[in-house]
């Protein structure tokens, strides 16, 4: 590793104390989207004290902030994320269900998507690239952005409308695993809309014909949704959920009822459009019922647009810097919680796609309850089921991601295994690992513009028909509790 990487990277084990304090506080502190306030208070002091330019409220989002040094070009983004899920109260480096003591917050949320490590990870980032700046003082800028409500809002779409990511050269983020690779392939792409159905209340016995039923209105939406999924792209997922049934009396006409539904596909333009045959069901069950219907929109996301070119370069310098190393009793832990889930499917994002890989992958975790190395680059095309915002910065920049093992082999995300191993030396381990190996590889851009040129070329090819954005315009960032 050369010396101007070596510097980022030292200059974060300096501080590795500061960024584990970082992460713990924030696992201590979980906030659900949108409400993370006490996470943004504490990064934008430490940030400010740590000579940064900060800037909150970015959108309009009061828990968003930037974070800024250097000056000139190339401008590199680094994404942080730190809210939590509700329900996932769990003691840390526990290995059994056990809800964590209040301490001064009575939330029973939980960091079981470890974005409490996110974002400290992607801070110490900062910090490492900041210490390259500075000493060297050499032309360039990071920026830290500090994206809320991940969980269910996608702050980074709404940046993204907004114009945010437009004048960045490459952003780069990370996110906890069971394994460690670079992160690769396309997501899913995501729209999220709440309907609201009001009628008017009668006697269900004594009076029906005077009653508009919402109740009615919404499982006639959901009758003719599962008559569009046999006419919707085989790529295509529609969801929903109930929220609001009017009531718990039968013989009462319900006067109001409430539906979220969740639109998937591949490309975020199909999304939109497979959104826009959802809308027409709704619109039609409310005619049928002579109800009224309002629409509130929750959030929308764009599917992950690869770029293989600076993918590279973070797996070229994952590999210089190697993996956490974990000592007996992380381990212990490590073999303890294993037995309190059913490990299911192959580590890596690519086992799914190359039998071959998969085969690999299985013969190097064999018996181990860590995945305590790294998996090899693999350049194929890959497709991952879930969704992202970070899909919305690749589609405006080029971009891309690692995975750090921050809990247990076959861990399941969202749940409170993985909220154990967030508070835990594994997952602070992971952090401070993540930031060092995203730091050099920045630096490495940052020295390299004919590599900036080589992304910018490949992101201009994979992005040629042009980003859709799923945000409407005038939308305000709302969480729906």
């Amino acid at each position: 590793m050369d010396k101007y990487k070596q510097t980022a990277v030292d200059a974060i084990e300096a501080k590795h104390e500061m960024i584990e304090a970082a992460a713990d506080n924030i696992w201590s502190h979980p906030e659900l989207s949108l409400c993370e306030h006490y996470a943004c208070d504490m990064y934008c002091e430490l940030l400010e004290k740590e000579g940064f330019d900060v800037k909150r409220n970015i959108s309009g989002i009061e828990t968003s902030f930037s974070a800024s040094f250097g000056s000139g070009r190339p401008v590199i983004a680094i994404t942080a994320e730190y809210d939590a899920l509700s329900g996932l109260s769990q003691k840390a480096f526990c290995t059994e269900k056990t809800p964590r003591d209040t301490g001064d917050t009575d939330s029973d949320a939980g960091h079981g998507c470890g974005h409490n490590l996110l974002g400290a990870g992607s801070f110490a980032a900062a910090l490492g690239i900041k210490a390259y700046l500075e000493k060297y003082k050499e032309s360039g800028t990071v920026i830290l952005y500090g994206c809320p409500g991940e969980e269910g809002v996608a702050s980074k779409a709404f940046f993204a409308r907004d114009g945010v990511w437009d004048d960045i050269d490459a952003a780069l983020s990370w996110h906890p695993n069971d394994c460690n690779e670079v992160a690769i392939g396309r997501s899913n792409a995501c729209i999220q809309y709440m309907y609201h159905f009001k009628g008017v209340a009668a006697h269900a016995a004594g009076n029906p014909d005077m009653g508009r039923s919402a109740l009615d209105a919404v499982e006639l939406m959901n009758v003719g949704v599962q008559f569009l999924r046999e006419h919707m792209s085989s790529k295509a997922r529609i969801h929903y959920a109930i929220t609001n049934t009017g009531g718990m009396s039968p013989n009462v006409v319900q006067a109001e009822a409430d539906v979220l539904y969740m639109v998937r596909c591949d490309k975020v333009s199909e999304a939109l459009k497979l959104q826009a045959r959802v809308d027409k069901i709704a619109e039609g069950a409310a005619l049928m019922t002579e109800t009224s219907l309002t629409k509130q929109f929750v959030d929308g996301l764009a599917d992950t647009v690869p770029n293989q070119t600076i993918e590279r370069i973070l797996y070229k310098n994952y590999k210089e810097l190697g993996v956490p190393e974990h000592n007996a009793e992380e381990i212990a832990f490590a073999d303890s919680i294993i037995k309190s889930y059913e490990t299911v499917g192959a580590a890596g994002s690519a086992s799914p796609y190359s039998p071959e890989y998969a085969e690999m992958v299985e013969e190097q975790r064999a018996g181990r309850s860590m995945n305590d190395f790294l998996l090899p680059y693999y350049e194929g095309d890959t497709f991952r089921p879930g969704s992202t915002d970070v899909g919305d910065v690749s589609w405006n920049t080029p971009t891309a991601q690692i995975h750090v093992a921050a809990w247990p082999n076959g861990c399941p995300g969202h749940s409170w295994q993985s909220t154990s191993s967030a508070g835990s030396s594994i997952g602070r381990k992971a952090c401070v690992h993540a930031g060092k190996v995203l730091a050099a590889a920045a630096v490495e851009l940052m020295r390299s513009p004919e590599v900036l040129k080589e992304a910018r070329a490949e992101f201009e090819k994979r992005t040629k028909e042009g980003y859709n954005c799923p945000i409407p315009k005038g939308a305000v960032a709302k969480a729906v509790v």
